[in-house]
């Protein structure tokens, strides 16, 4: 035997008996589970390809479109007569428009009688509210996405969805709520103007996403929203926030000793932090309407878990109940108008200055109201003002909760809070500068800190993208006991210039 052979021999006797079969000899379905795996990964890859590629860069025409050309095709017209139908027809809460002509009537006839123009006013101010969103939507449909946007953004809390493939316009402001804020401005009520609006913003953060997610959660065991979206709506809220509690940081760090001018200060720094939250708003309109749009669509929300039903006796068939994938995946191929424009233009003027002379009533009574002390002047401010422009739009968000669009039920809660605070707040305190009316950001302590500890709990409730109705019930309850707190608390003015008002 050659040393060669010996070798190769060796070698041989050195290799194992059995040699071990490949993977995919082992396990064949791990090629196929790698091979699908792989498909996914290049399949999302130009997914996210695509979602960039939509994104084109700025230009004259796209904004000329997206502010004037339709979404969508608009049907014909209708004529004035099916147009006067369909105002009529709108909402039940047309009922409620007989207390206009009452509450009219009390003020000049029984200018005594505060309690009962407030409650008239009250009441009557309701279904304007649902007009004037009404004339908004129908107007929203006519114009392009964006400017449609805007439209809603900032007249009304109406939930139309301009494009199945487009954002839904999420947040919203009332312009009841401005009028009111305006006109108790211009009367000096200023400590009504702070409590209304920091109300508003408990009202939607509490009871009526705490209503959304109670109704929803009766229907479904879980329900899905779009968790980035959201928590950047708590970033702002958060930011809002810290712009009310930094002036009473100011105040309760600063004394005459250090400051002999505190008052004016503090007013100086009220009008610089409004100005910045404009200019915040300013970007997060953009930011929602243009750049980031995608981000406020139903697509990116976790899908909701229906409660299973009850197996049939003497089968092991288990049924759930229907899902809202079927109404979220409805295309309309066509808008059919319900007014025509020039009834649009008309209503929407109309209802306009119904509601700003409506609310001058329901403010000027009450001064009449909170003087008999059977109800404070902060309650109504923090709890009744805010249900005025409120109402409508609340059954509006519970419903649409129900068929499980929470997003959009949100867009009114969570949006509308925002836009309050980085839009309605800061617009009202560079009015009143202008005005020479001495408003600042220094509210109420006590308001301070319910703001605060809502924005909290809200967070913690929505920052896993899923409700139930454990949490609707848990934000209901919490603006139960503010509403306790409030019916007993007399309200301060801790920077003392609110009733210096001339």
């Amino acid at each position: 035997m050659t040393l060669t052979g010996s070798v190769e021999e060796s070698t041989e006797s050195r290799q194992p008996l059995f040699q071990p079969a490949s993977s995919s000899a082992i396990n064949p379905a791990r090629a196929q589970i790698e091979q699908l795996g792989t498909t996914k990964r290049a399949s999302i890859g130009n997914a996210n390809m695509n979602r960039t590629a939509t994104r084109t860069s700025f230009s004259l025409q796209r904004a000329k479109t997206s502010l004037l050309t339709p979404p969508r095709s608009i049907g014909p017209a209708p004529s004035f007569l099916q147009s006067m139908k369909s105002i009529i027809m709108a909402s039940w809460l047309n009922v409620l428009l007989v207390c206009i002509p009452v509450s009219w009537a009390l003020n000049f006839a029984m200018k005594d009688q505060h309690t009962l123009v407030f409650i008239f006013s009250f009441l009557a101010i309701i279904p304007l509210a649902k007009l004037l969103a009404f004339a908004t939507d129908e107007l929203s449909i006519r114009v392009g996405q964006t400017l449609a946007g805007l439209l809603n953004a900032t007249l009304n809390r109406e939930m139309r969805k301009l494009n199945p493939s487009s954002p839904t316009v999420s947040s919203f402001v009332s312009s009841v709520e401005l009028i009111v804020a305006i006109i108790a401005l211009v009367q000096c009520k200023l400590h009504i103007v702070q409590s209304s609006l920091i109300g508003s913003i408990l009202s939607n953060l509490l009871l009526v996403l705490g209503m959304c997610f109670f109704a929803g959660g009766l229907r479904f065991s879980e329900q899905g929203f779009g968790a980035v979206a959201t928590q950047l709506n708590s970033s702002l809220l958060t930011l809002s926030v810290i712009a009310v509690l930094l002036p009473a940081a100011f105040h309760m760090n600063v004394t005459t000793e250090t400051d002999s001018d505190e008052g004016q200060d503090i007013l100086k720094v009220s009008h610089g932090v409004a100005l910045v939250l404009l200019f915040i708003y300013a970007s997060y309109l953009f930011f929602q309407l243009y750049s980031h749009a995608t981000l406020y669509t139903d697509d990116d929300a976790k899908p909701s878990t229906p409660y299973p039903k009850r197996r049939h006796r003497g089968t092991n068939i288990e049924e759930t109940q229907p899902d809202g994938d079927l109404e979220r995946n409805k295309e309309e191929e066509a808008e059919t108008p319900q007014m025509s424009l020039f009834t649009t233009i008309a209503l929407l003027v109309i209802v306009t200055v119904f509601v700003a002379v409506t609310a001058e009533w329901l403010v000027d009574s009450i001064d009449g109201l909170t003087s008999t002390g059977a109800i404070s002047e902060e309650f109504v401010g923090i709890i009744l003002l805010p249900i005025v422009g409120n109402a409508a739009e609340h059954v509006t968000a519970v419903t649409v909760s129900v068929k499980d669009k929470l997003t959009l039920s949100l867009g009114v809660a969570v949006g509308s809070s925002i836009q309050i605070a980085l839009f309605v707040i800061p617009f009202i305190i560079t009015l009143g500068w202008i005005l020479g009316k001495p408003l600042t950001l220094l509210f109420d302590p006590y308001e301070s800190i319910t703001l605060f500890l809502a924005v909290l709990t809200v967070n913690y409730c929505v920052q896993d993208g899923k409700s139930n109705w454990l949490e609707g019930m848990i934000l209901m309850c919490l603006y139960v006991i503010l509403c306790v707190t409030f019916w007993y608390y007399p309200g301060s003015d801790p920077s003392g210039l609110l009733n210096t008002c001339t």
